[in-house]
């Protein structure tokens, strides 16, 4: 179990008191999707220790498709202010009459095997799941909607520029299985102003770049997690492409962290990028720290014509955080830092 993983701890504990406005939370009840992903099992950890360590009284209900996996995951926090609602997001809510302070939506299909084997329900779980929340919230008008969209949304890096700003919109071909993501991801925004229009549902929206961490899902297909579950086990770390892709990345305790801040602190229906550039990094140079972790080498192999299907065709995707770092937001871990933490963390609690 990673809670029992002391440096697991540590990153909570720490990310549970940094300087937030931890008061607009003291008393309040959020609905969190994707309760038992990469960042949402970090967040509940983040919230719960929070809760233990100040008193805020937090109540979370984490939405889940397998209730009986997530109350194991998380026993230690159950009557303590954590319950868990078994609730597939693309039909609508079986809570009749639910009412939350605070909802965050970050349920999706995020690694490229789910992309290219299921583009319908990559697709639907964006637009569907982030519908029904909204109807939810048209109901009873929680105080703020926080969407986890992506760095994918702004597509292909054809403009010159170094980095993306919130402004910025790149090249996608929507004629491909593989844009059912970002432009789902796309949509998704839009579907956000237009309930804040027409139903004054407030909202904020998190851009993140691509997160990992030791809560990452062990069938996550990503390139990353494949290179630290490689690392982990003291394998050769295996590169699919001549790993000239140069992107930002945010270790999960970061993120929640800039989730938080975003949160709380964030302009009402702007958008945030989330990244720092202690983490911008090829991934050939990342491969290689891994490598270096396992105290192994890089080999290069060439991905079948499905994995081939869910790769991203962008080759730079590089965030600019201004707007962030303008709310304080400073990152704690960058990529080596956080890598060893992920590649410590995983083999301390015996990743096979």
């Amino acid at each position: 179990m990673i809670m029992k993983s002391k440096q697991y701890q540590q990153d909570v504990e720490m990310t549970a008191q940094l300087p937030l406005d931890w008061g607009k939370l003291r008393r309040t009840s959020i609905l969190l999707t994707g309760a038992c992903g990469l960042i949402g099992s970090f967040l509940i950890d983040v919230l719960m220790c929070r809760h233990r360590l100040a008193g805020e009284k937090i109540t979370v209900c984490g939405v889940t498709r397998n209730e009986k996996k997530a109350r194991e995951r998380f026993a230690p926090y159950l009557g303590e202010g954590l319950s868990f609602l078994e609730w597939d997001v693309t039909k609508p809510c079986p809570k009749e009459g639910a009412a939350f302070d605070y909802i965050i939506h970050g349920a999706s299909n995020t690694h490229p095997l789910a992309y290219a084997s299921d583009p319908v329900g990559t697709i639907g779980g964006n637009i569907l799941g982030l519908w029904h929340l909204m109807e939810l919230a048209v109901s009873h008008l929680p105080r703020r909607l926080l969407l986890l969209s992506s760095v994918e949304i702004y597509g292909e890096n054809r403009s010159g520029k170094d980095s993306f700003s919130e402004e910025d919109l790149g090249y996608l071909n929507c004629n491909t299985v593989r844009a059912g993501y970002p432009e789902s991801k796309r949509l998704s925004e839009s579907l956000c102003q237009a309930f804040y229009d027409q139903y004054g549902v407030e909202f904020v929206t998190a851009r993140l770049s691509r997160v990992y961490g030791p809560t990452m899902r062990m069938e996550d297909s990503k390139a990353l997690s494949q290179f630290i579950k490689n690392a982990v086990r003291g394998e050769d770390v295996v590169l699919k492409s001549e790993g000239n892709q140069y992107y930002s990345y945010t270790y999960v305790a970061d993120a929640v962290y800039a989730l938080l801040l975003i949160l709380l602190k964030g302009e009402s229906a702007e958008a945030y990028n989330v990244a720092d550039e202690g983490s911008d990094i090829t991934l050939r140079d990342l491969a290689g720290l891994l490598a270096g972790q396992a105290g192994t080498q890089v080999v290069f192999q060439v991905p079948d014509s499905g994995e081939k299907k869910g790769y991203s065709t962008a080759t730079r995707a590089i965030l600019d955080a201004g707007r962030l770092k303008e709310l304080g937001y400073r990152s704690l871990y960058p990529i080596g830092t956080g890598i060893a933490h992920t590649v410590s963390i995983l083999r301390e609690i015996g990743l096979r």
